[in-house]
């Protein structure tokens, strides 16, 4: 398996998780709002690096990668914002999420690094 196809498979199970935990939180405008956004966001991070896979050039995917970075660090932020309410268990699963918007960011700026 190569490394590609793990980073695709991780971004995509991210967005997955990302819909899961959106369904579960508690209905008000807040969480909506902020709901439709971060499926937005989290998709993105995946959708771009697939982008990325099938860049034309180096700069091209140089600039796939950085949007990645980007659509990770605003997951992360709109996933700050939601409202888990009293659960314990959706306030769990919101900071693993927020983890891993963090390491995929990580991921994508050392990629970027090794672009350089």
């Amino acid at each position: 398996m190569s490394k590609t196809y793990d980073l695709e498979g991780r971004t995509f199970e991210f967005a997955k998780a990302v819909r899961i935990f959106v369904k579960q939180l508690p209905k008000h405008t807040a969480n909506f709002e902020d709901g439709k956004q971060i499926v937005r966001s989290s998709g993105s991070v995946g959708a771009n690096y697939i982008e990325a896979n099938e860049a034309l050039s180096k700069k091209d995917f140089a600039m796939r990668i950085k949007i990645c970075r980007k659509e990770a660090k605003e997951s992360r932020y709109w996933l700050r914002l939601l409202d888990t309410g009293q659960d314990e268990g959706l306030e769990s699963t919101r900071k693993k999420l927020e983890g891993e918007s963090q390491e995929l960011m990580n991921i994508f700026g050392a990629i970027l690094q090794k672009c350089k």
